[in-house]
């Protein structure tokens, strides 16, 4: 891999999902500095939520068009200046301001990011997603943690200052390690087709976060769905959805998203309410899940090259399902949420061959909006988890909330067994430099096929 790449993509998934959670645990210290209500704080959350799903097709048709390296540039740029504003801020106005354009940037930078890292060689590209799944998973989990410690001990303001020297160093590398090169993009923009699904993934986030004016939001989001589907051939084509493989990555994407971000967002809730534990403790909890996380990751690449993408990723949702069935049935004992927690953030470790599936299925000249729909299945499969989960909580309880997401993530392992790539077996080199992997069992095609010195080709 080309030096410094690596770093990059490390940094910009843990930047950009970190600050998806970071101001959970600190919104009171925010709201007592800047003399805000605590309800009124929901819009520094959401503020960064909205442009950040509803830009990220449009941020991955930028790079289709202009090249992945000028809009990661520009992307992490954009949200580094957006979060030196945010920690500066002295008044909540100026605070949501700085919050909507971090979430711009990291709409930028996310599918730039995903595929410069699709043009990479493929045990490269494995490694590569893996560790942007990770960072991000790390993250996620390591949010409310953050937040509450340096709001606690410093001052709330250093959850975005503390972006600015890693986003500065991401900058510096990214400049010299990506590659200037520009894939064959579109023709056209096809503007009218990317404001309208923009508009339709703001408002849907928007209705699913709980904002005032549900009803109007809801109106907005199903004329510009309607818009978006009639005008959908100016940014979507057959061959972007035309791979099962593809297919497949997004529908586990999205049951993963349903399930774990329900579960960790719903947890936390139920510890502080009736286990009585304090803002810093609950999200001291999570910790588990992070460090299982983050010692599985390496893992994962070992066990597809060895077993294949479809039995990683299906034994890693058979544990998460299982880690919640535990955490439903044993949430009053800390030891068995505990344990729970590491077994799911070990099992979610082994799904990180998803990103680098969806990858490597999509045409190269769409590898840009192909990452902005898998990172929009990922981010508004969140969103969507903790709301709708938070319905069958209301109504039938906590334990009956997590059932269902284990169910949900069950389905997901049934899905990854039947429609992600086996294993390889050994290759056979044939004249002129193209490896030709064996099929592994009937039924299942041969993943890829590698050329000597360039990108993969497709299968």
């Amino acid at each position: 891999m080309r030096r410094g790449l690596l770093p990059v993509v490390v940094a910009t998934a843990f930047l950009t999902m970190l600050d998806n959670t970071v101001v959970t645990v600190a919104a009171p210290s925010i709201a007592s500095d800047l003399g805000a209500s605590v309800r009124s704080l929901e819009w520094v959350a959401t503020a960064y939520m909205l442009p950040y799903a509803g830009l990220l097709l449009a941020g991955g048709r930028l790079a289709d068009r202009y090249g992945d390296r000028r809009i990661l540039l520009g992307g992490l740029a954009v949200f580094t200046a957006a979060s030196l504003a945010a920690g500066l801020a002295g008044h909540l106005a100026v605070l949501v301001a700085a919050r909507a354009v971090q979430g711009a940037g990291a709409a930028l930078l996310v599918p730039a990011t995903l595929a410069v890292v699709a043009g990479r060689p493929e045990r490269e590209r494995l490694r590569a997603a893996a560790a942007w799944t990770a960072a991000g998973a790390v993250a996620l989990a390591a949010g409310p943690v953050v937040g509450g410690v340096l709001s606690e001990h410093l001052h709330w303001s250093w959850i975005f200052l503390l972006n600015v020297p890693v986003g500065v160093a991401a900058l510096a590398v990214a400049a010299r390690a990506v590659d200037p090169a520009r894939r064959p993009g579109p023709p056209a923009l096809g503007l009218t087709a990317l404001v309208a699904a923009t508009v339709a993934l703001a408002a849907v986030t928007y209705v699913l976060t709980g904002g005032p004016a549900v009803p109007a939001a809801l109106a907005v989001a199903a004329a510009a769905a309607v818009l978006t589907v009639r005008t959908a051939g100016q940014v979507f084509d057959a061959a972007l959805f035309a791979e099962r493989a593809y297919r497949g990555a997004l529908a586990v994407q999205v049951l993963w998203g349903l399930a774990v971000t329900g579960v960790c967002f719903h947890t936390a809730v139920f510890l502080q309410d009736v286990r009585g534990f304090g803002p810093v403790d609950a999200g001291l909890a999570f910790v588990a899940v992070a460090a299982a996380v983050a010692v599985g990751a390496p893992v994962a690449p070992l066990l597809v090259r060895r077993r294949g993408a479809a039995r990683t990723v299906t034994w890693g949702l058979i544990l998460v399902g299982l880690g919640v069935a535990a955490v439903a049935a044993g949430s009053t004992r800390t030891v068995v949420l505990l344990a729970a927690f590491v077994v799911i953030g070990f099992g979610s470790a082994l799904t990180v061959p998803l990103a680098a599936v969806a990858l490597a299925a999509v045409p190269a000249d769409r590898s840009g909006l192909g990452s902005g729909v898998f990172a929009v299945a990922r981010e508004v499969s969140g969103v969507l988890g903790i709301a709708g989960l938070g319905v069958i909580v209301l109504g039938w309880g906590y334990p009956a909330g997590l059932t269902a997401a284990a169910v949900l993530v069950l389905g997901g392992a049934v899905i990854s067994s039947r429609t992600l790539p086996g294993a390889e077996r050994p290759q056979q080199r044939r004249p002129g430099g193209v490896q030709f992997p064996l099929p592994v069992r009937p039924g299942v095609r041969p993943v890829r096929v590698q050329v000597d010195g360039g990108r993969d080709a497709g299968e």
